[in-house]
């Protein structure tokens, strides 16, 4: 989301001084071998979490907790809908970029698949869409109830923030009609439920239930593109 960007003076010039590289801005850029372009702040947590479990596995993967904390990666939390307008803007940095898009649903699917291409069309820079509609589709159901407790299926192409606000809205208890909420209130509820999903239900992951809900590979396709650049 925009709220997780880098945060700029009201100046004339800061446009111009980040895009040089000016360490008021980005001051672990000298160590920086990578840009890690996500949608916003829970598909960090999301990454962080997989990737660790990933890595105790297959330690030629990289652990992105260890290497954000060593300086050598740098996640840029840009948002969806916006993160299209990002492809090619930091390339005066020198920096190799790494971008992932949410596949989502059509016309978003088609438009995500564009900008994946553009991005691996610049120099030193690759980019990757999930093979599911998002991060939370590649978590396994019996992460979510020891999470939480909550029972739910779904499958790569549910929205799956949403199924588990509304079970949860449920099992509290709630009065309305899912339905009958007003809009703001469910997008508020399925929020709330992103965060924790990508969280604590992603800390109850296990090898073997990554690989059931992964059987393509995606996490591991990515990780593996991303140790290419922290040689």
């Amino acid at each position: 989301m925009n709220d997780h960007l880098p945060r700029m003076p009201e100046r004339a010039n800061s446009s111009s001084s980040i895009l040089m590289g000016d360490n008021r801005f980005f001051p672990e850029l000298p160590t920086v071998r990578l840009l890690i372009f996500v949608e916003g702040a829970n598909d960090i947590e999301f990454l962080k979490r997989i990737s660790r479990l990933i890595h105790l596995a297959d330690p030629l993967l990289p652990d992105l907790t260890s290497a954000e904390s060593e300086k050598k990666v740098l996640f840029l939390p840009i948002g969806g809908s916006e993160q299209r307008i990002w492809i090619g803007r930091l390339s005066p940095l020198h920096v190799p970029e790494f971008h992932l898009f949410d596949r989502d649903v059509p016309p978003s699917t088609e438009l995500r698949h564009a900008a994946v291409n553009a991005v691996n069309m610049l120099p030193n820079c690759r980019a990757a869409m999930t093979g599911l509609r998002a991060l939370e589709n590649y978590l396994h159901p019996a992460a979510i109830f020891e999470a939480r407790g909550l029972t739910v299926s779904f499958t790569g192409e549910d929205d799956v923030p949403i199924i588990v606000a509304q079970e949860s809205y449920v099992r509290t208890g709630g009065q309305q009609n899912w339905l009958e909420i007003p809009s703001r209130h469910r997008k508020r509820f399925s929020y709330q439920a992103k965060r924790w999903l990508n969280t604590e239900a992603a800390d109850r992951m296990t090898f073997q239930r990554l690989e059931q809900q992964d059987p393509s590979g995606d996490v591991r396709s990515w990780l593996k593109t991303i140790a290419g650049y922290l040689k």
